[in-house]
């Protein structure tokens, strides 16, 4: 057991020490970290999406916005695509392909910013978000792998975790950086 503990662990500091070697992934941090905020202070939202646990990172990220952080201040406007009744309407009357492109359909509007979630890049519904945002005149954040992807091709902005064999090591980078991007909009915004 220790030695499957002590592999995994280190590991994640691996690929870890290799996204913040990487200079492009601290600008793009920094990047989007002013887009957020300045979307914010604009009166416009973020919306969040991804699948699986990357739904979880979204959900994560809103919460934390509406909610509080490390300290109290007031809610800021994010939401993530996570309602399981409006999931399985759209994906039964239309295709899951759409679940997330038709929530941006409805409630995106120019000046907002999408958080678009995939590991692979190439989750189809998610890319689909990213266009319809693009359509619409959204600013589109992707938080992927770094390897030539549809979400990332589709993005203004990608945030790319070093590709590993499983899914999990690109996830713990992602929630890595949604604390740091909530941090850095918290600075920009309160000072704090």
């Amino acid at each position: 057991m220790r030695e499957i503990i002590q592999s995994s662990l280190g590991e994640s500091m691996d690929k870890l020490q290799q996204f913040m070697n990487n200079a492009a992934n601290i600008e793009a941090i920094e990047q989007t970290a002013q887009a957020m905020a300045g979307a914010l202070k604009a009166g416009k939202k973020i919306i969040s999406c991804g699948n699986g646990g990357s739904l979880c990172d979204a959900s994560h990220f809103a919460e934390e916005l509406t909610g509080r952080y490390r300290t109290n201040r007031e809610p800021l406007p994010a939401v993530a695509i996570n309602d399981p009744a409006y999931i399985t309407c759209v994906g039964n009357d239309f295709s899951f392909e759409e679940v997330f492109s038709r929530y941006v359909e409805a409630f995106g509007q120019k000046g907002d910013v999408l958080l678009a979630i995939s590991t692979s890049g190439n989750s189809t519904n998610v890319v689909n978000a990213a266009l319809a945002a693009k359509n619409k005149g959204m600013t589109v954040v992707a938080l992927t792998g770094d390897s030539d992807n549809l979400l990332r091709k589709h993005s203004d902005r990608a945030i790319c975790a070093p590709v590993s064999a499983f899914s999990d090591r690109m996830q713990e980078i992602h929630i890595k950086v949604i604390h740091v991007l909530i941090q850095l909009i918290e600075k920009q915004l309160y000072g704090l």
